[in-house]
């Protein structure tokens, strides 16, 4: 079971401006998106989806407009002149980890089921969460809970993991769990949520693809073509807005020779979009989601 995908007809709106043209879904999954997109297309129109889990395969759609790729969206660019086109309409990423990928206990994404530590979204990739929690070097450890986790006690969890591996190593996620066991009840979901969430992120290497796709994204779109992001936590969004905004990650804005700030989106809205109440009451994982929309400039 994939989750319901979130803000689908907003963001599909946002989207498709020309039935004719060509679009690109980076985040397959259960197919949701994509096959909305597909129901706004005229038989002229191209849907290209990618997915990097094996999984999702299984839900390709029977359409001749439509293309499954099943690579991560960081080779967005190269993956799609082999298929002779360089430029889109428009290009879609929901950003949420599946529910189908939390649910499949083997795949350790969920801090509800003992599993082994792995949460890769590739499965044939050799980095897992076995290998950072057992390998990475306290320093390393320490970074990963602080930047991607948020996590104000970084260096002692590093620190604690460091310590009882030496002796034993650490396999499951209950393996791992119990090292926090003299953590107070209220503080546990939460805690063990932005752990989780830090581990993954290394593992899966998910904001440099994303940084990788976002620039891809604006260099395969036609003037005008438009960049849809959902995101889910503080650390993608931060990413999306800043990159909308003027281009960049990190460092100071361009300007023109006009002294002018460079822009390279104009955005469609001002204020991100947030699903409404009933939405929320549906699909509880659809709370974190924001989404933004730049037209190219």
């Amino acid at each position: 079971m994939y989750h319901n995908p979130v803000l689908l007809k907003q963001s599909v709106d946002d989207l498709v401006t020309n039935p004719d043209g060509i679009y690109v879904d980076c985040t397959f999954g259960g197919g949701g998106h994509s096959r909305e997109i597909l129901s706004r297309l005229s038989e002229k129109g191209k849907l290209f989806s990618f997915d990097q889990d094996l999984d999702a395969l299984k839900n390709t759609i029977e359409d001749p407009r439509f293309t499954l790729v099943n690579q991560n969206f960081r080779f967005l660019e190269n993956a799609m002149l082999m298929y002779g086109i360089s430029q889109f309409d428009g290009v879609l990423a929901d950003l949420g980890v599946s529910s189908h990928q939390f649910d499949e206990a083997e795949r350790g994404f969920s801090t509800r089921n003992n599993a082994p530590l792995d949460m890769r979204m590739n499965v044939m990739q050799t980095l897992d969460a076995k290998k950072v929690i057992n390998e990475y070097e306290e320093t390393e450890l320490a970074d990963i809970f602080y930047y991607y986790g948020e996590l104000r006690e970084a260096r002692k969890l590093a620190r604690d993991i460091v310590h009882h591996r030496k002796t034993k190593s650490i396999n499951t996620t209950e393996d791992l769990k119990k090292l926090f066991s003299y953590l107070p009840p209220h503080k546990v979901n939460k805690f063990y949520a932005q752990l989780f969430q830090a581990i993954r992120i290394e593992v899966n290497q998910e904001l440099e693809a994303l940084k990788e796709m976002l620039v891809q994204a604006y260099n395969v779109l036609k003037p005008e073509g438009r960049l849809v992001v959902i995101s889910y936590h503080s650390l993608e969004d931060r990413l999306v807005k800043r990159f909308l905004k003027n281009g960049m990650f990190e460092g100071e804005q361009q300007r023109d020779i006009y002294g002018n700030y460079k822009k390279v989106f104009e955005l469609l809205k001002s204020k991100a979009i947030i699903p409404d109440d009933k939405e929320i009451e549906e699909n509880s994982r659809a709370r974190s989601a924001k989404m933004r929309t730049g037209i190219k400039v």
